[in-house]
């Protein structure tokens, strides 16, 4: 298996500057993946496994960022975290993220528009303030 270092390095080789070394911003914003550079990516918890995910697509230099569903699985505190960097990759790093979520409290932190399917079909789309109770009762209740 994989170890973190080997995770990080498979996107150096998509990189159009063909930069060899991981981006030190990778670990500025995920410092727990330094000091597990070494452990195999298995090993890892389910929270340390999405930011190496997220951390791995980074390291590509992307334009867009697509995450879907991200904070499945992942405890309260690292959900947090993970959605701080989602903002901040998107406010001070300009990198636009499109964000497949179905915790609605998450979504609502981080996100500056919506969209929301039925069926595969685009229902409603805005401004994430324009998000309304209407809306929430007749797509995103049971």
């Amino acid at each position: 298996l994989l170890t973190v270092e080997d995770n990080l390095r498979i996107g150096l080789a998509a990189r159009q500057d063909k930069q060899k070394t991981i981006p030190p911003f990778i670990f500025e914003l995920f410092p727990v993946l330094k000091t597990m550079l070494k452990r195999r990516g298995g090993d890892l918890s389910g929270g340390q496994q999405q930011q190496l995910a997220i951390g791995r697509a980074l390291v590509i230099d992307p334009q867009l960022l697509i995450l879907d569903e991200p904070t499945e699985g992942i405890q309260p505190n690292i959900v947090q975290e993970i959605g701080d960097i989602i903002r901040q990759l998107n406010q001070e790093m300009n990198l636009t993220v499109l964000l497949v979520e179905q915790k609605l409290p998450f979504a609502r932190r981080v996100a500056d528009r919506f969209c929301l399917l039925d069926r595969g079909r685009d229902v409603a789309t805005g401004l994430i303030h324009e998000l309304d109770e209407s809306l929430i009762k007749r797509y995103l209740t049971v």
